[in-house]
């Protein structure tokens, strides 16, 4: 049932597109497989909770998947709670288990969110990978 909705959403993406003007943007890439993947953030009017997340990208199944997932669970949640997110909460969100090659697909979406959470609040941070 897992590997289904992973194919469903790899195939047919939720939130996938550009938000015009968005208050957080940022892009981050997988060296290892070649994914990518862009997300966009609107917040509120009280600059930290997530109205809209939207994603353009390009990579395998999983990459894509966690991102077109990750993008409707962000909704409503605060700036501290994406920055508090861990590996464990994207792969029960997949709920498949995944090899550590995987697993860097799947935090990817996690990653470049975090990170343009981080730039977004004036945080240093170096390009997002996952090596």
């Amino acid at each position: 049932m897992y590997r289904q909705q992973i194919l469903d959403h790899y195939k047919n993406p939720r939130n996938y597109g550009e938000l015009e003007d968005p208050d957080i943007e940022h892009v981050g890439e997988n060296p290892m497989c070649g994914d990518t993947i862009k997300m966009f953030v609107e917040l509120a009017d009280d600059d930290d909770t997530i109205e809209r997340v939207s994603f353009i990208g390009d990579g395998c199944a999983i990459s894509q998947a966690s991102a077109s997932m990750l993008s409707g669970e962000l909704r409503g949640e605060s700036l501290s709670a994406v920055q508090e997110m861990d590996r464990d909460d994207i792969i029960d969100m997949l709920g498949v288990d995944l090899s550590p090659m995987r697993i860097k697909c799947a935090v990817l979406a996690e990653k470049v969110a975090q990170d343009g959470v981080a730039i977004h609040k004036g945080e240093d941070v170096e390009v997002t990978k996952t090596e």
